[in-house]
């Protein structure tokens, strides 16, 4: 993997990532983000805002960079988040997680998969194996391949946008790219 210039993005969206948005949308907003982060849970509803204002505009794309040290239960979390996408349900999955971020133990995701209707056994079989792991540690090293430090970060256009004064200034990128 060659080492572009740090704060750009490493690994641009590809067919395995989780996206929103048009395939040819000019702007490519990438999060990376931690199920257990506040201030993720406070990006969310930004990002949904943005994909709204500039309808056909943004092709959106979530990955993992689940803080172990401080958040204990972001690294499972992110692992039902991709054991609900291979069921197509990634997204359902992803806003269920930050809307019951103070609940986030083993058997609040298990309730939580149940309310999505995914298939339990293949659940506790994937969950068991860590089937997802690989691919949420290949998040984590583009990550930190691309200068990411904390979450959320976020990358429009290859590009690290700092948002840790507040989405104004993603929002404000995001206005001007998809502008052009």
């Amino acid at each position: 993997m060659n080492h572009p210039h740090p704060f750009e993005l490493s690994v641009p969206i590809d067919a395995s990532d989780h996206v929103l948005g048009e395939p040819h949308a000019p702007v490519e907003l990438v999060e990376f983000g931690d199920f257990e982060c506040p201030n993720c849970k406070q990006a969310a509803p930004a990002v949904k805002l943005l994909l709204e204002r500039f309808p056909g505009r943004i092709r959106f794309a979530f990955r993992h960079f689940p803080l172990e040290e401080v958040h204990p239960h972001a690294l499972p979390a992110a692992e039902v988040a991709e054991i609900a996408a291979a069921q197509d349900k990634f997204w359902p999955m992803h806003d269920l997680l930050f809307d019951q971020q103070l609940h986030l133990k083993a058997a609040n995701l298990r309730s939580y998969a149940e309310r999505l209707q995914l298939d339990m056994t293949r659940y506790a079989a994937e969950l068991d194996d860590h089937i997802y792991l690989q691919r949420i540690r290949e998040h984590m090293q583009i990550a930190r391949h691309s200068g990411v430090r904390g979450t959320p970060t976020f990358f429009v256009n290859g590009r690290l946008h700092d948002v840790s004064f507040g989405m104004q200034r993603l929002h404000d990128a995001v206005s001007a790219a998809a502008s052009r």
